[in-house]
């Protein structure tokens, strides 16, 4: 594995999501695989869970992690070919990544969009440019447009709370917010539920809240939040804003926040947030605390899910 980006460079997602629960299950079998190995961890973002799982993951594999954040601990980067950098970045790409090529065995980059020209923001120019320019392996810890190993974290904890043999019905389900959230984790797990092929998948979002249809390609969509909640097994809560009025922030969605009334559609359903999660908002108290939520389970599988997919790389594997 070359990098780690998206769903396109895993060529088998069973297969890693089976290391993944291997690791969970002996978090030392592999401990000396990354040793004289050095992961860089470049963040331009805040970060609580991706930060801590995936340097746990390096240290269960005998890597060292160094973490960089941009603007804080070092220069403000340029991204941007042919820039005239007379404002506030220091720093070109071009100029930093073969110095971390260098540095590192592999980097990790966390960056978000901003929400303002769609057509940057999905170009994916911020990570590409650290591709090229770097020239090792590179693994996402989110981007503009996806988080993948949040949604391979989430595939695992699927997985590990579906013990029958026909496949659950999951449900994506938008929900309110108080300010404009990027489409990155739903793009992501509709592009990863969909290529996994384990579930009947049901997208429902109000009507203008459509995601980029590239990712959501194989699943049932619909604007009817208690049709697609009949039935379903496990539900996932998340907020986006619009990707046709891209960043545009729904106001008048109270009524999407799930409570008891919406879960009692369904079939007894886990509930699931990547986090974090504003209560009461997103979410309501009683179903985040309900014994059948998974948002502390999702978290903990973020170092399983970090570990598989550094063992991957560090062995050059596909």
């Amino acid at each position: 594995m070359q990098s780690f980006i998206s769903t396109h460079d895993v060529s088998d997602i069973p297969a890693l999501i089976a290391r993944a629960l291997m690791y969970k299950n002996d978090p030392l079998a592999d401990k000396s695989l990354g040793a004289g190995k050095r992961l860089g961890l470049l963040f331009m973002n805040p970060s609580l869970r991706t930060r801590v799982s995936t340097q746990i993951a390096a240290q269960n594999l005998g890597m060292e992690s160094y973490i960089l954040n941009v603007g804080n601990d070092n220069w403000q980067l340029e991204f941007g070919e042919g820039a005239i950098m007379d404002g506030t970045t220091v720093e070109h790409i071009k100029d930093a990544a073969p110095i971390f090529g260098e540095y590192f065995d592999i980097i990790g980059l966390r960056t978000f969009p901003g929400l303002k020209d769609r057509a940057l923001d999905y170009s994916e120019n911020v990570i590409r440019s650290l591709q090229k320019y770097a020239n090792i392996p590179v693994l996402s810890l989110e981007s503009a447009t996806l988080h993948p190993l949040q949604s391979l974290s989430d595939l695992i904890t699927i997985q590990e709370n579906w013990k029958k043999v026909t496949k659950p019905k999951v449900v994506l389900t938008w929900a309110p917010h108080i300010k404009p959230i990027p489409q990155c984790v739903a793009n992501s797990f509709a592009q990863w539920v969909n290529a996994w092929c384990g579930a009947d998948f049901v997208i429902t979002h109000p009507e203008g809240y459509e995601l980029d249809p590239s990712y959501t390609d194989g699943a049932t969509i619909t604007h009817n939040q208690q049709d697609a909640l009949e039935g379903a097994d496990f539900v996932y809560v998340k907020n986006w804003s619009s990707y046709y009025n891209y960043g545009q922030v729904k106001t008048d969605g109270a009524a999407w926040m799930l409570t008891e009334k919406h879960m009692s559609l369904t079939n007894d359903a886990h509930t699931m947030h990547c986090l974090p999660v504003r209560r009461n908002v997103e979410l309501s108290d009683e179903i985040l605390d309900h014994p059948n939520g998974l948002t502390t389970i999702q978290a903990v599988n973020r170092v399983w899910a970090a570990q598989a997919v550094l063992s991957e790389m560090l062995n050059g594997r596909p």
